[in-house]
């Protein structure tokens, strides 16, 4: 495959300035940032979550974990919980299973961007397959999440 028709024509609406980049086959954000030597915090990792209201989009630094309470509060949902594969699949038909790229407007999805994500000099995002990231400098990725709420709704992980 190759960058999602959807994100493609997304970002070349706005004319969103970005490179891709490719990198070694992958099968989750850790492995992604390792493949493409990118650190984590830099790569941006998107959580699907729903409830009985639908679906929305955290963005988040691929080394960190959504905080879905934190979210909830924020969007004033109760309910929500991380979406079943089938249907991030039928969302994201355009893109492989387990590469959703962290822009969720390109699909009609409300996003929340991490506060974390914008303290990034330079920030990678999924491209919609397992071998390609897009390369966003922090202005381009700044102005294309302009409009989205941000909040501080990742935190480290508990090993």
């Amino acid at each position: 495959m190759s960058v999602s028709r959807y994100l493609s024509s997304y970002l070349d609406e706005r004319g969103a300035r970005y490179e891709v980049c490719t990198h070694a086959y992958s099968r989750s954000s850790a492995e992604t940032a390792r493949t493409a030597n990118v650190m984590p915090s830099l790569l941006a990792k998107s959580v699907i979550l729903e409830d009985e209201s639908g679906c929305v989009m955290a963005v988040i630094p691929a080394d960190r974990s959504v905080m879905v309470g934190e979210l909830a509060r924020l969007l004033g949902r109760k309910e929500l919980r991380l979406a079943d594969e089938e249907r991030i699949v039928a969302l994201f038909g355009d893109c492989d299973r387990g590469a959703v790229p962290s822009v969720g407007m390109a699909w009609g999805i409300e996003t929340v961007v991490d506060d974390e994500l914008e303290e990034n000099d330079v920030v990678y995002v999924e491209a919609g397959d397992h071998e390609r990231l897009l390369r966003l400098s922090h202005d381009d990725f700044h102005a294309l999440m302009d409009g989205q709420r941000h909040a501080r709704i990742s935190r480290v992980p508990m090993h």
